[in-house]
């Protein structure tokens, strides 16, 4: 069994390379929840969607979020009802926030919504959303603090972010799922996801660390940043603002930051000339290329990554 965590366009895109790669039923992706928000009534899950609508192969594939060939009558009512339709919802993405919120009301948990929804789109990964308690990201900024949508989407992240909260992450309950799932994990992969707001969120659950450090999975780590910048979203201006180094370098120093927890990082070849500085950290490094396409594409970056894990695997076990 493989365990992916994951949030955004480029784990989603990496998560399905697993799925492509892997016997079906052999994945499964933790997804960052902490930029679900309620809109219109709706229970909106930003990160699980996009995974979801990528591994049933129906995501948008020039936005990498949304569902392909989508329309927005919906939003185009809202807007001549004179509210300001500033969440880009599909017709068909409405339905899905429909029947999870539903689902929810119902006493069903976010995991059991979620997997209802999978099973129906024909998903035959795991997706397990980190938890099933409210968990909200808010940004700090020079004018003040903000819900995390208000920033990525509505002010479209032009603020500099100064810090990041994890607004009710102290009292979050690991699910029985996604313990159950570290558990039985081979190999740990952190997808390319902005290491801070979408991968973050899924590691600063309680008891989530502490499973992965008891478990002899190896955690390989793949880098979101290639050649000093990211190639969707803010990870390399937060990364800036927050201090850290903008390059595969900076990611590297972020993640031995965790003590131990992360064995390796995979890197693209632009940033060949960062590997020694990545493995003083402690990291073994992989240099490919990491910028994914295609399917094919995502399926050839899956298979170098499962490669390089067992490696690990077996390197560490020769140890033990």
């Amino acid at each position: 069994m493989i365990l992916a965590l994951a949030g955004g366009v480029g784990g989603a895109k990496l998560a399905q390379g697993l799925a492509l790669a892997l016997p079906p039923g052999e994945l499964s992706v933790v997804v960052n929840t902490a930029d679900d928000f309620e809109l219109y009534g709706l229970r909106i899950c930003p990160d699980l969607d996009t995974v979801l609508y990528t591994l049933a192969g129906i995501a948008d594939p020039v936005n990498g979020w949304g569902i392909a060939g989508d329309t927005h009558h919906a939003l185009g009512q809202i807007a001549a009802y004179g509210r300001d339709p500033w969440f880009r919802l599909g017709d068909r993405d409405i339905a899905t926030h429909i029947l999870r919120t539903e689902r929810l009301r119902q006493g069903a948990t976010l995991t059991e919504a979620v997997a209802e929804l999978a099973a129906a789109c024909g998903v035959a990964s795991r997706l397990l959303p980190m938890t099933d308690d409210p968990v909200a990201t808010l940004v700090d900024t020079p004018g003040g603090r903000l819900a995390f949508q208000d920033y990525f989407v509505a002010r479209r992240q032009r603020d500099d972010v100064l810090s990041v909260v994890f607004d009710g992450v102290e009292t979050a309950r690991l699910p029985d799922g996604v313990a159950a799932a570290v558990a039985a994990a081979e190999l740990v992969v952190l997808c390319p996801s902005n290491p801070i707001v979408s991968l973050g969120p899924i590691l600063a659950v309680p008891g989530l660390r502490a499973a992965l450090a008891a478990s002899a999975a190896p955690v390989v780590a793949v880098s979101p940043i290639v050649g000093g910048r990211a190639l969707k979203g803010p990870a390399d201006r937060m990364l800036a603002t927050l201090g850290h180094e903008v390059s595969a370098a900076g990611v590297a120093a972020l993640y031995a930051g965790f003590h131990g927890l992360v064995d390796a990082l995979v890197i693209d070849g632009a940033d060949a000339d960062l590997a020694p500085r990545i493995e003083a950290f402690g990291l073994r490094a992989l240099v490919t290329s990491t910028v994914m396409g295609d399917a094919d594409d995502r399926r050839r970056l899956a298979r170098e990554v499962l490669a390089f894990g067992r490696q690990l695997a077996l390197a560490g076990s020769e140890v033990r």
